[in-house]
């Protein structure tokens, strides 16, 4: 069985490159399917509170049974709890539901511009992480200006940024600054979402050439590039085989050839930043 590898948080904190997302997965097969993922390799769980499935995640650690620190749990503070008193409620009842003391990484989930509050939420996750309740902080879906914000008003970066990203709409300027920042690049919808990209004949070819499947090539190249990447499936053979991505390794030129896939906006899937305020999304 591969081991993913770790990419190093700027905290000095390490976080599996390789998870497994819970998006969309009801609480009830949350249970299940996560165990399946942890017996399949993965040793990385990414929820949310607006996901409604944090009970069956922490169902599906307990019945793991394995220590603590085998096991790289995200979740993230929904839209309609962001603001202080609020964030700190919300957290409280996503670690009762994870069953967990510490949580690895917590993210806010959009910046939601029109709500105004990420900011007051962000100094809201330095004070839980300064009260060791938190390892490392981050967010999700924040563009550039959201990310130059927290910075200017709190001095504090986020470790890593999780945005929509598959190969046709790759987020170029985003990774690049993130880069420039030493923020991890985590993507969510790494296969799209019915897009075509599984279908896209250059990433057919690729995964004809190395005998494998489109779906293992394009979370290959995720890798490749250097991304956190988190995966979804309920079927327990796609779930195995999205793990065995680790072991596809992939030309330059092809990483190349999926990259300039890229349609800007027109390959967006899932909302806008700018304008998201209670959609959770992904």
């Amino acid at each position: 069985m591969p081991v993913s590898p770790s990419l190093t948080f700027s905290d000095g904190r390490s976080i599996p490159q390789l998870g497994y997302g819970v998006w969309q997965v009801g609480n009830a097969e949350a249970a299940d399917v996560v165990v399946t993922a942890i017996e399949a390799g993965y040793r990385h769980v990414d929820t949310a509170r607006g996901y409604n499935n944090e009970a069956g995640v922490g169902e599906a650690l307990q019945r793991a049974g394995l220590p603590r620190d085998e096991v790289f749990v995200t979740s993230k503070v929904p839209n309609q709890d962001q603001g202080r008193d609020r964030t700190l409620a919300s957290f409280d009842a996503t670690m009762a539901d994870l069953g967990l003391d510490e949580l690895d990484l917590y993210l806010i989930h959009w910046p939601a511009p029109p709500k105004g509050l990420a900011v007051d939420t962000w100094k809201t996750l330095i004070e839980l992480q300064e009260q060791g309740r938190i390892r490392s902080i981050g967010v999700s879906n924040f563009r550039i200006e959201d990310l130059e914000q927290l910075e200017a008003e709190t001095g504090v970066l986020p470790v890593l940024n999780q945005i929509e990203l598959h190969p046709y709409f790759n987020q170029p300027e985003l990774r690049e600054y993130h880069a420039s920042k030493g923020i991890v690049t985590e993507s969510w919808s790494p296969l799209g979402q019915g897009g075509g990209e599984l279908e896209d004949p250059v990433i057919t070819a690729i995964a004809e050439a190395h005998d494998v499947t489109t779906a293992q090539v394009t979370i290959a190249w995720n890798l490749a590039l250097g991304n956190v990447v988190i995966p979804k499936s309920v079927t327990p053979e796609r779930i195995a085989a999205n793990f065995a991505s680790l072991e596809v390794e992939l030309s330059a030129d092809e990483v190349e050839q999926i990259t300039a896939l890229h349609k800007g906006e027109a390959g967006r899937r899932g909302g806008n930043p700018a304008e998201m305020a209670s959609h959770q999304g992904a």
